[in-house]
Order: structure tokens, then sequence, then C-alpha cells
């Protein structure tokens, strides 16, 4: 019996943690400068759920620290070594792991468009994939290079999958949700010629607020198509916040679509807004914008 993300069980303690992190920051500074953190109480991590059957719970020797991390893989049934195949590289949001990305309906539909998902950790539970860290309860960054390692978890599990399987470059693609989804904002800056388009679920990029113009005219720039998707019932990331980077984006004028659902809280939009994010990454091969 597969849980369902309308019932809420599976992100009630994602929310809990997140909306502490509002209470923490505060929404005013959230949307007009970098937060300052107050000392509070740390939420106990990492949080756990069962995975979906059908995903691989993979590890790998992480040379830059000398452990191993893990990661998650769907691999399409219909992916094969003699065909070029499509790469879904999912970020998860904070305090959990790759299982609570990929599962349920991001996996039926990548079975159905024969696409390979991999959901690295990111180092840790909370490494933000490069961008800027935000430490719950005003507690240090731990490991001070946290973001460095996160990202570079990332991106040594991407050339990972792309030494494994036959992955068409031109269907590359990343997505993350929450913490993931600030870090698809960043990682699709930074990195661009790696992705042929990128979405973002509610993007917690709080720390990124004041410096949207720059990460975005990188992204408009490098003509890369951005999806966004977020539910109007937020109460973790406010739809007011995300709105924001919206609009820069219509201001700059890059490729962007916004798919902002009705009722949809900061869990229920991963599951109700794949079918566009999906159908966005098959509109948008690399090879139509260049």
């Amino acid at each position: 019996m597969r849980i369902s993300y309308r019932t809420n069980v599976v992100f009630r303690p994602l929310t809990i943690l997140l909306s502490l992190l509002i209470a923490l920051l505060g929404t005013q500074s959230i949307l007009a400068q970098a937060p300052k953190m107050d000392r509070g109480p740390m939420p106990k991590m990492p949080l756990q759920i069962k995975p979906d059957p059908r995903v691989q719970q993979r590890k790998y020797h992480f040379a830059a620290t000398n452990e191993d991390l893990s990661y998650v893989l769907y691999v399409s049934s219909k992916v094969t070594k003699d065909k070029k195949n499509p790469l879904i590289v999912a970020l998860h949001g904070m305090g959990g792991d790759g299982n609570f990305l990929v599962r349920d309906r991001l996996v039926d539909l990548a079975e159905e468009g024969g696409y390979i998902v991999v959901g690295p950790l990111g180092y840790n539970v909370t490494g933000w994939y490069g961008s800027p860290v935000i430490a719950m309860g005003g507690r240090p960054i731990e490991p001070p290079n946290l973001a460095e390692l996160s990202e570079k978890d990332v991106l040594t599990v991407l050339d990972m999958m792309r030494k494994e399987f036959n992955i068409d470059e031109k269907r590359t693609y990343l997505l993350g949700h929450s913490m993931g989804g600030a870090g698809t904002l960043f990682l699709g800056s930074k990195y661009p010629s790696n992705w042929a388009a990128i979405a973002s679920i509610a993007p917690a990029a709080f720390l990124m607020q004041n410096d949207r113009k720059d990460y975005l005219g990188k992204i408009k720039n490098a003509n890369l198509p951005v999806v966004v998707v977020q539910g109007d019932k937020d109460t973790v990331v406010p739809p007011v916040n995300t709105r924001t980077w919206v609009d820069t984006m219509k201001e700059t004028g890059m490729k962007y679509e916004y798919k902002e659902l009705p009722g949809g809280d900061h869990g229920t939009v991963i599951s109700d807004g794949m079918p566009d994010i999906f159908k966005f990454f098959a509109d948008h091969p690399k090879a139509s914008i260049q």
C-alpha cells in the first residue's frame, strides 16, 4: 500500500520542520533581506520514510571526505544501452533524503517516459546543494564547507550516471523541491550547460532572494528554460515569495512557465505538479533551444 501525498502523512514532519524555519526567519526578513537566525531548538533529523519499492537504494564512496554517501535511483524498463536515455537529477527537501521525492507519481511518470531518475543526498540532509546554507537554530554550519560538499555530491552523482548509462545530453534535466528547489535555481545558474531544462518546486530560496536577478540572469543568458510549481496554500514557502522570482523571470524575458496549484500545500504540490513538470521537460530537449 503506497502512501498518498494527499493524506499529508508523508510530509507532516517536513512541514513542521520547515514551518519552524519560517517562524525563526520571519516573513519580512525573508522577503526584504537576508534573515537573521534566532537560536532555538534543533528539529530531529533525518526524517524517515518507507522507500518506494521500485527505487534502488545505493551508496558510493565520496573521495572528497572519504565517506560512503547514499543516493536513490530509478531506471525505467524502457531504458536500454543501445539508445540515448533521458536523465532527471532530483534534489530533495530539507531533513529528508531522495526517497521523499523519487517515489509514487514521479516514478510512474518516469517509467512512462523512459527516464532514469537519480536523487543524490546532497552530502547530508541539510546540505542545500551549493546554495546559501540556512543553519537551523543559529547553530554553526557543520562542516564549514557544507555547501561546497553538497554541490560536489550532486555533480559527482551526475558524472556517475553518465558513466553507467547511455545518457542523452540533450535530455538531462534538474528538478528540486523546497531546499532542493533553491538548489535547482543555484545549480541551474552555475552549470546551465548541464541541463536541457530545470524545474523548481516551492523553492525555499530565502537567502538567494536579494540576488535573484543575478541567478536568473545567468539562466537567461544560457537560454535555459525553467518551470516553477507552487501551491497557493503553502505556509512553508509562501506563494508571495515564489511570485517575486516569477516576476523577475518575466521582467528579464527568460523562458519560463509558472504553475500555481489551487489548494496546493508544501507536500501535495510535489505529486500534483509532476505532470506539468514532465510535460515541460518533454517539450524542452536541448536541441529545441539551440
